[in-house]
């Protein structure tokens, strides 16, 4: 919970600062944010290395390792075919193609917007942020309520880099090694896959 807490108040100080300019301009160089993300990155590698049982959950999921990014691919597509039941401006192939940005809001929102238009790019873009979001902020309710893999599943593709973090902190380091494997596979596999959803369907 306090975890949860303190990560919404840095998002929303981060947010309220940048809709009233009250940061100067140098701290709005997207730069910034990149070279953040990589000193994390950095830090979280080298928590995770420095943890000699980190790599032993390879021994205990063995070939079940695969099915994470497979479950979160399939409740993904399966959640927004649902959700596409109530929305009357979106179709099922659409929301579907939505969801399979897994996170990954800058390159799933670019390919909707060149196969099926701005608007669609725009939900894309916003629905995936939020996803993002989500994650960081509910980690502890999700592993507290529904396991250590519900984290990582919401995370999506993000779970082998934004969210990833926050993913290692509560749920530990080994989980860390899945996270990030079912982020890369996450990763790979959205472009196609949003792609095959508007076009061959």
């Amino acid at each position: 919970m306090k975890g949860s807490l303190i990560i919404l108040s840095f998002f929303t100080v981060g947010l309220l600062g940048g809709m009233f300019r009250l940061f100067p301009d140098w701290i709005l160089d997207d730069r910034l944010t990149t070279y953040a993300l990589y000193a994390l990155m950095f830090l979280v590698g080298i928590s995770i290395g420095s943890d000699r049982g980190a790599f032993s959950i390879f021994k205990k999921m063995k070939f079940k390792i695969l099915l994470v990014p497979l479950l979160v691919i399939v409740g993904s597509l399966a959640g927004t075919a649902v959700v596409s039941v109530f929305l009357s401006e979106i179709n099922m192939r659409e929301a579907m193609a939505v969801g399979a940005g897994f996170g990954y809001y800058s390159l799933s929102s670019i390919v909707i917007s060149q196969l099926s238009g701005q608007e669609l790019g725009v939900v894309a873009l916003l629905s995936n942020i939020m996803r993002e979001v989500t994650t960081l902020i509910a980690v502890p309710f999700m592993v507290k309520y529904f396991g250590k893999l519900a984290g990582i599943a919401s995370g999506g593709a993000t779970a082998m880099d934004t969210t990833l973090p926050v993913i290692v902190k509560f749920t530990g380091k080994e989980y860390g090694i899945v996270a990030i494997f079912s982020g890369i596979v996450l990763t790979a596999i959205v472009a196609v896959l949003v792609t095959l959803l508007l076009e061959l369907f």
